[in-house]
């Protein structure tokens, strides 16, 4: 279906034409419209024309308003203050535009007139360590950055780098040798606990005859040099580091609420063929230069403490690559291979010098061009009640498994004590969806560069900015759906509209722009926002107008399609966020 054309962006094109009408020199000038609280909307443009032109804006908004067609678009006009225009537009615009989104399964959301390719980083778990608080953020924005950029229609190609390379595994290699059986499993179906708990009992034994013994710490350390030289055995038992980290990697976004696809997953191993390459295309190129037996770029405006050059180190003087060197390779794979227009890091925003350096890196190289964008979509931290970085209580990092089971657990008890009716695997099943919509959505309402206090108790409330007064308000709907009887969702343009149901009308038809600025901003909380105020608004318009009592079956229906409709956006929307909506509470 042709996307549906908002009230907005449809009164934006009638006052342009009456500008265009009544000031022709004007060209194509920019009425300037917004929502107000004076009226529906507000159009301020003819101040800023008025100034250009060296003319009286009250005067020129005057010629606009008779030059404004008479149809059944536009309710009421006043000009206000210095020649601002006040717009009411009718009731039935409302709600046949409303009808129209309705038609549409999309609710009205067009896809990109220029669809590209985008590259996103984000999920980047490290093989054989636990996951923590901290890979909660890059997992939950990046997911749903990559469904509104898809719903869009954008290419999205997902890359997790993991960190899957390094000297560790030459202590955890060589140990498996040693010890032999220390992975295999007695049963065939592992779980994501058991082999996280394999992990973590090989690491620590492994560590503490590293740091015991020197001949095995020697041993260790060749096994390294086996690794990066691709010997067969040593990459066969790296293998089942990662193999036995992936269960345990797909147990946690699977309780997260995250598909992690395998071709997805290209960690720094993935580039480790094309290190080589990318050190000598940026020494011959110069962009790169030997200083200390080091490969290193250089920035006029990156600087230490003492005024001296910090470099972004690609190859160390001892010969190993360092992150730099794998970021860049990245770079390169990701525009000339898998041809991306975008490339698109879910990265915390402690790493954001390393990014810019790698960046400007990549552009001085000639693999970043004006055709190409590179973006950090930066996040902040995790803080407790505190204020401090989220720990536990003796101090250690918070494990994400941890965390989320907190949430379920807390959630399953509140949907206990509301649904009366439920089975006990209705209310796990309804908890693990409540608890989990709770974490993501406390990160997704926040804007990702800022830093958010996790507090459970908040995050699970019925009251206030949280998933779950989101997924009350929805479950409320399908309530009032059930209890309709015979009567169904019609949309009556001829009737008049409350208050409530205006308000809740003129958000309803902001759905499409919200999430054609959310995807273009890379900005899931103004989606959350967006969300929420749909809710409010829902809540204010039930409170005001009932809905299967109301005076007429005309207005019944009327009532159960803003119902309907509300029901809807609130679902497709929270999909977005990657968020489930139960229909009972």
């Amino acid at each position: 279906m042709a996307s549906v054309p908002s009230l907005a962006s449809t009164l934006h094109q009638r006052i342009a034409d009456a500008l265009a009408a009544a000031v022709p020199q004007a060209g194509a000038a920019d009425p300037l419209l917004r929502r107000s609280d004076r009226a529906d909307f507000q159009a301020n443009g003819m101040l800023a024309l008025a100034k250009k032109l060296k003319g009286n804006p009250r005067e020129l908004a005057a010629e606009v308003v008779k030059s404004l067609p008479a149809d059944e678009l536009i309710k009421d006009v006043e000009v206000s203050g210095p020649g601002f225009l006040n717009i009411s537009v009718t009731d039935a615009a409302i709600t046949g535009t409303l009808a129209a989104r309705a038609a549409d399964e999309r609710l009205g959301v067009p896809f990109k007139e220029h669809p590209g390719t985008t590259v996103i980083d984000w999920a980047q778990p490290n093989v054989a360590k636990e996951m923590h608080v901290g890979h909660l953020r890059n997992t939950v924005i990046g997911n749903s950055v990559v469904r509104l950029l898809e719903f869009t229609g954008e290419k999205v190609v997902s890359r997790h780098h993991i960190g899957d390379w390094g000297t560790q595994f030459g202590m955890l290699i060589q140990y498996l040798i040693e010890h032999p059986h220390e992975l295999d499993h007695k049963d065939a179906q592992v779980s994501g606990e058991e082999a996280m708990s394999n992990l973590n009992r090989l690491y620590k034994a492994s560590r503490a005859l590293f740091d015991s013994d020197e001949e095995f710490k020697g041993r260790a350390r060749r096994r390294v040099v086996d690794l990066q030289a691709g010997d067969e055995q040593t990459l066969a038992l790296w293998q089942k580091f990662v193999d036995e980290s992936k269960i345990y990697f797909y147990s946690v976004f699977d309780k997260l609420d995250v598909e992690i696809r395998d071709e997805d997953i290209v960690g720094e191993s993935g580039y480790n063929d094309m290190l080589a390459e990318t050190c000598r295309l940026l020494e011959e190129s110069g962009v790169a230069v030997r200083s200390e037996g080091a490969l290193c770029v250089f920035f006029d405006d990156v600087k230490g403490p003492e005024g001296n050059p910090v470099p972004l180190i690609v190859q160390k003087s001892d010969g190993g690559f360092g992150y730099a060197a794998t970021d860049l390779s990245a770079i390169r794979d990701r525009v000339f291979n898998l041809k991306a227009d975008t490339l698109l890091y879910v990265v915390d925003t402690r790493q954001s010098l390393h990014f810019k350096m790698v960046f400007e890196t990549a552009r001085r190289a000639g693999w970043l061009t004006d055709e190409v964008t590179a973006v950090q979509l930066g996040f902040g931290t995790v803080l407790g009640k505190d204020g401090k970085p989220f720990k536990t209580r003796e101090g250690e990092t918070v494990r994400l498994v941890d965390l989320l089971d907190e949430a379920v657990a807390r959630a399953s008890a509140i949907v206990r004590e509301k649904a009366q009716d439920l089975s006990e695997e209705e209310i796990a099943e309804r908890g693990a969806q409540v608890g989990i919509g709770a974490v993501k959505y406390a990160d997704l309402s926040t804007s990702a560069a800022r830093d958010y206090k996790f507090d459970l108790d908040q995050m699970v409330s019925l009251n206030g900015d949280t998933s779950v007064y989101l997924q009350y308000a929805f479950a409320r709907i399908q309530s009032i759906l059930r209890k309709a009887g015979g009567a169904g969702p019609v949309a009556h343009p001829e009737l008049a509209l409350a208050p409530a149901e205006r308000a809740l009308g003129l958000h309803l038809d902001q759905f499409a722009a919200t999430v054609a600025e959310a995807a273009a901003e890379y900005a899931p909380h103004k989606l959350a926002g967006y969300l929420y105020q749909l809710a409010s608004l829902y809540t204010t318009f039930y409170d005001q107008c009932p809905v299967l009592r109301a005076e007429s079956p005309e207005l019944v229906e009327n009532r159960l399609f803003l119902c309907d409709l509300t029901a809807r956006t609130l679902r497709q929307g929270m999909a977005l966020l990657g968020i489930r909506t139960p229909e009972r509470l």
